[in-house]
């Protein structure tokens, strides 16, 4: 194949068209913040139904409620009615957990509800409060403010610091900055969950044995600590009885999950112990033999709390701190088990509207004496399991609680605390998620190890520090994919124009004289130092491998079809690595890079710099044709080296002619001979003619 045939068919990589500065602008914010581009059923409509549409948009229960039906009611009151009676004692039990009274738990499961089935857009959703934000806030907030010595305060700081717990969330899906949640990990949330559930279900053991002072610290250490130094104040009775209403819940679970067509019993366990509890207690007056129970509960609906935000209080940085740490949590639960749940159903949700729903649900919590609320995967999971269709399961949950605050608080006045620490200790559990850490284990070490790292930070030293850790690890591990991406060998496929990494497909061969490197990361100035590094190191492994062999590396090939883009930081490591091969007379080709690079390229004049004929499309191409180079500059240093041979041999001739001359008889050698010598091997001289006369001159020299 000529040169010209391999131009034709080789294809060469365009520079995209450029486009002014602004419409580049507003396409990336698009795509930052518009990904699932949302204003797309706007478009070509009237003004009127482009209002109708925003409002459905904003509130999704305007788009539903219209194909509402009586089998979906049906449905949704079944399921409502079934996660109210989890969300009563489950109320209760987490209210005691963030040291609030027992009714804001209870609060809390009636007006939220109402806001997220009008603005959320999940379908299964259960709301209410939940386990690790309510410590969160025990946590941070109980170590400026004493709840059991100053309550007001206490309860106000909450309060506050579930307004702007609202406030960031609802901040954050309306400038759709929901992707910052991302940052959280899975390993993260498994092992900061976990160990905030080891921690909650140690803290449980002061309601189980009965102790009346227990510490307020929530490590490891300080809670066995309190427990092991008040063994003489242990409560048999309670401890008898919290270990049967314990073992009652886990038993129930476990026959739920292995026969799921009786998930009502899971969801009635908690309700039904509380019950039985109350009964017992009341007629075995246990209140009177060291059993604590709750005791009076405030009678009647929320009372408004607008007043008692408290902004001007000196602890507001504390509740500012609270607010946004929990919002986070509960932000990257709610939404995980939204998603999980409306996957199983094949339908989406939308994780910014989800945020301003359960922004705007807090917000207007704090205010009717409510504090954090999410969506919690246990209440979720018996929603679905019951058959919910809509949002509307939440309303009849919440009409559930609204009667029992109207009516029902009284039966609750003889419910021990111990029956509220096994249900919180049954549902805690459950949230230690072994096999997910096993599952790390085998899949991502280091995931492992940040999953242990959150677990033991917030075990060993506080829900704050573990949170920290966990995060921190998290963020390490996101820049050490930025600042060490990975990099590779790669070799040809037999019998294929395919190339892969040496490392995965170890029969690949390597092709001689040419060096391929895959980049497999967007080059940054936080890895442009390493990958400059790395490249040249490979240069060098490469150079001393063929050294054994005789042969020398001609070309470098850096795939950069992972590299989706570029800074200047990264062109100039371009730029520095071409200077260095090239000073070692290797050049550099480039293979498929995308658009954004190759515009970033041409406009630094690096394209100038190595030619447009060293970048290709494929690595497959560029290989091909770095070989048609190197066989053609191979088979003409083979023509230019039989040449200089035929040439030398003709200057060999000549002398030679110089020194037989006084043997020529004949006279056409005479003739030849002074054609030769005239012409000086400047004009072209048949070679065997003159091998010829050389041949007879020595003859007749030697007869002479």
């Amino acid at each position: 194949m000529g040169n010209a045939d391999y131009e034709i068919q080789q294809q060469r990589v365009k520079v995209p068209p450029s486009k002014p500065f602004f419409k580049n602008l507003k396409s990336s914010l698009k795509e930052t913040l518009f990904p699932d581009d949302p204003f797309k059923q706007f478009n070509n409509q009237p003004f009127s139904k482009k209002f109708v549409l925003g409002l459905q948009y904003f509130v999704p229960i305007l788009e539903w409620a219209p194909r509402y039906t009586f089998q979906f009611f049906k449905a949704d009151f079944v399921a409502g009615i079934t996660i109210s009676s989890l969300a009563v004692p489950q109320g209760i039990s987490y209210a005691g957990l963030a040291s609030m009274p027992p009714t804001f738990g209870l609060y809390s499961s009636f007006v939220p509800p109402l806001i997220y089935a009008m603005l959320g857009s999940s379908r299964d959703l259960a709301v209410g409060t939940v386990a690790v934000p309510s410590l969160l806030i025990a946590s941070m907030i109980g170590k400026e403010v004493n709840p059991h010595q100053n309550l007001n305060l206490y309860v106000q700081l909450v309060l506050t610091a579930t307004f702007i717990a609202g406030i960031f969330q609802a901040s954050l899906g309306l400038l759709r900055l929901g992707f910052i949640v991302d940052f959280v990990s899975q390993a993260t949330i498994v092992g900061f969950i976990g160990g905030a559930a080891t921690v909650v279900c140690l803290q449980q053991l002061k309601g189980i044995l009965g102790l009346v002072h227990f510490t307020h610290a929530a490590d490891l250490v300080s809670v066995m600590r309190s427990v092991i130094g008040q063994m003489h104040m242990w409560r048999w009775e309670s401890g008898v009885l919290g270990c049967c209403f314990l073992f009652f819940l886990l038993v129930t679970r476990y026959f739920s999950r292995r026969k799921p067509i009786f998930f009502w019993i899971n969801a009635l366990a908690p309700l039904t112990s509380v019950i039985l509890a109350s009964v017992l207690v009341y007629f075995t007056h246990a209140e009177k033999h060291g059993v604590e129970i709750i005791g009076v509960l405030k009678k009647g609906l929320n009372p408004p709390s607008v007043s008692d935000l408290a902004f001007r209080s000196p602890h507001i940085m504390t509740a500012i701190k609270t607010g946004i740490i929990t919002s986070v949590i509960a932000l990257a639960e709610g939404i995980a088990v939204g998603r999980s749940f409306a996957i199983l159903k094949n339908y989406q949700i939308d994780g910014n509207k989800e945020m301003i729903a359960f922004g705007m649900m807090n917000i207007a919590g704090s205010c009717t004496s409510c504090y954090l609320t999410t969506g919690p995967f246990s209440r979720t999971a018996v929603n679905f399991n019951a058959g919910c269709k809509t949002a509307v399961s939440n309303i009849v949950m919440a009409t559930a609680v609204m009667i029992t605050l109207l009516f029902l608080t009284p039966l609750f006045h003889y419910t021990p605390l111990l029956v509220l620490s096994a249900i919180i200790m049954a549902a805690m559990i459950s949230l230690i998620d072994y096999e997910a850490a096993i599952h790390l284990w085998k899949v991502d070490k280091f995931d492992f190890v940040v999953c242990i790292a959150a677990y033991i930070g917030v075990v060993f030293g506080s829900v704050e520090s573990g949170l920290v850790i966990a995060v921190a690890m998290s963020l390490l591990r996101l820049l050490l994919f930025v600042a060490r991406p990975r990099t590779c060998v790669m070799g040809s496929i037999a019998n294929s124009m395919t190339y892969r990494s040496i490392e995965q497909y170890p029969n690949a061969s390597i092709v001689p004289g040419i060096l391929i490197l895959h980049i497999n990361a967007p080059v940054y100035f936080a890895n442009a130092s390493y990958l400059r590094e790395r490249i040249l190191r490979w240069v060098d492994e490469e150079e001393d491998k063929l050294k054994s062999s005789a042969k020398d590396l001609q070309y470098v090939i850096l795939d950069m079809s992972a590299v989706g883009s570029i800074d200047t930081s990264g062109i100039t490591m371009l730029e520095e690595v071409n200077k260095s091969v090239d000073r070692r007379c290797i050049k550099l080709v480039l293979a498929n890079p995308g658009s954004e690079v190759m515009k970033k390229l041409d406009n630094s004049k690096f394209i100038d710099t190595i030619g447009q004929d060293r970048i290709y499309l494929t690595v497959g191409e560029a290989v091909k044709a770095c070989n048609f180079i190197l066989q053609t500059c191979k088979a003409k240093a083979k023509s230019n080296e039989i040449e200089a041979a035929d040439n030398n041999m003709t200057m060999i001739y000549l002398e030679s002619l110089k020194q037989l001359k006084p043997y020529a008889s004949s006279q056409g050698d005479k003739m030849a001979i002074q054609f030769s010598l005239s012409s000086g091997g400047k004009k072209k001289i048949n070679k065997r003619n003159l091998e010829a006369i050389v041949s007879r001159l020595l003859k007749a020299s030697y007869y002479s």
